[in-house]
């Protein structure tokens, strides 16, 4: 990973010249370093409200989404490219149609047992180290 880009109403670190209000920043700041157990900084991040994909693309990344759709592959039958922009939906609604449009990949996490999916976090973590090895 060499780089996180967080959007949306995605909780983040401070940053130089915080456009929140302080007391929402420093709380949320509080709460990110006690569950990341001071590694919030250790890899580099940015908040970017829109980011659009196509700058990207036009980096040379390939935007994958993590979802379940009609053309996901399979996490474990997936091979990863070098460079990989992981698009990643909010915990209900899961990846807005026009961005899963835009995604040149879309994979998924096998399900077993009853539940259709995993929190947004542990789904997070299982595709980053699933794409990792």
């Amino acid at each position: 990973v060499v780089k996180i880009i967080l959007s949306g109403y995605t909780a983040y670190p401070l940053i130089p010249n915080d456009p929140r209000l302080p007391h929402i920043a420093e709380k949320l700041n509080a709460q990110i370093h006690k569950t990341a157990l001071d590694a919030e900084m250790l890899v580099p991040f940015e908040y970017i409200e829109f980011p659009p994909l196509t700058s990207l693309k036009d980096a040379g990344y390939r935007i994958v989404g993590l979802e379940q759709a009609d053309r996901s592959i399979e996490l474990q039958n997936y091979t990863a490219p070098t460079k990989i922009a992981l698009l990643i939906g909010e915990e209900v609604n899961g990846i807005e149609q026009s961005l899963l449009d835009q995604c040149e990949d879309i994979i998924e996490i096998p399900m077993v047992g009853q539940k259709e999916s995993f929190n947004v976090s542990v789904a997070t973590g299982i595709a980053l180290y699933g794409l990792s090895i």
